[in-house]
């Protein structure tokens, strides 16, 4: 193998279709230009070595040869490992080297950007030619579903993989199948600001009001619930009216999926449109939806969407799975940002830098 070589993964900002992937419907991320750095250098025959330098340099080492599994940060690069393995992948021992920039628990998707740079930086290591990206995005959310425990879809891996400059993703899950949709602010900028609430996809949510909140996994298993009252494979065919005849909360949690998914097709008009204004009403809607039918905000994400709005965003909302992490915001020209929000602009997707 090279001497070294580098992988760079960026997270991802998803601009709307919230909770639709693992329901094969509709997205709109968009990759953006922080995330994950991932060096790969030999090491020691038949052993990977790890070093996440974000964690005070905490390190993990485990043979190639039928990785086991463990809990948190470690589980992913044992994952990559063993699902490029069953794929058919040679690998050889390496020792490799994380840094990043997307904070970890803010709804920017740090765990698919940390997955795809793994894969990158290991097949690079390899000398093994990189399959096809939507083919890696399913590799990789693999790893997110079976070793670190969060029933997370498609979505996040696909926009850190086929991100592209000033460009946004319609992303099809039923197929799966991706379309460019140009992202022309036209003077508008989006910015996130941090709720100040970490969340963490394979856990529990946590409260809104003071009650504990059931988390990302729970919402995904509701949703599979309404599927088999329904006798169907997936929400995506599923109608309102059909909605409305499922029991509380199931018929709140398939209305959210059906109008979001409406909701993208309508923000990608709108920005063809070039109504951007239009594009902030979706953005509110799509709030309130996830807030009332899918019930993942809590009273520091409610704050943060305040000071947006009360700063001029004529569009704001949560992102990522919820349960705290970062809003969205779509700030007209003139307005100013609240203090700690952070621009966000479509960037290039995962690639080797080095």
């Amino acid at each position: 193998m090279p001497e070294t070589v580098t992988a760079f993964a960026p997270g991802r900002v998803n601009l709307i279709g919230e909770h639709t992937d693992y329901n094969r419907g509709l997205a709109l991320p968009f990759a953006i230009a922080e995330g994950v750095t991932v060096r790969a250098r030999p090491g020691d025959r038949g052993r990977v070595t790890v070093v996440a330098r974000d964690l005070d340099g905490a390190q993990d080492s485990f043979a190639l040869r039928e990785p086991p599994h463990t809990p948190g940060w470690r589980a992913f690069a044992r994952g990559i490992a063993s699902e490029l393995q069953a794929a058919g992948i040679g690998l050889s021992g390496v020792e490799l080297e994380i840094t990043g920039t997307v904070p970890r628990g803010s709804g920017l998707s740090s765990s698919a950007a940390l997955e795809v740079a793994l894969s990158l930086a290991l097949l690079a290591a390899a000398g093994a030619p990189e399959p096809d990206r939507l083919d890696l995005a399913a590799l990789c959310s693999r790893v997110e579903n079976e070793w670190v425990g969060a029933q997370t879809g498609l979505l996040d891996q696909i926009a850190s993989l086929c991100g592209q400059a000033d460009r946004g993703l319609r992303v099809d899950f039923d197929v799966p199948s991706v379309e460019v949709v140009p992202l022309d602010l036209g003077g508008y900028a989006l910015v996130t600001l941090d709720s100040g609430q970490r969340h963490a996809n394979a856990g529990r949510g946590s409260d809104r009001g003071g009650s504990a909140e059931p988390g990302y996994n729970q919402r995904r298993a509701e949703c599979a619930r309404a599927c088999a009252l329904l006798a169907v494979e997936t929400l995506r065919v599923v109608t309102l009216q059909q909605a409305e005849g499922l029991p509380e909360p199931l018929n709140r949690r398939v209305r959210h999926v059906i109008t979001e998914n409406e909701r993208v097709e309508q923000t990608a008009a709108a920005l063809t449109a070039g109504d951007l204004d239009r594009v902030g009403e979706l953005l509110n809607a799509s709030h309130s939806s996830l807030r009332d039918d899918y019930e993942v905000s809590t009273s520091a994400v409610e704050r943060t969407v305040a000071r947006l709005r009360e700063a001029g965003a004529v569009g704001a909302r949560i992102v990522g799975g919820g349960f705290g992490g970062h809003v969205l915001g779509l700030l007209p020209p003139g307005a100013v940002a609240p203090p700690g929000s952070v621009s966000v602009t479509p960037s290039p997707g995962a690639r080797l830098i080095a």
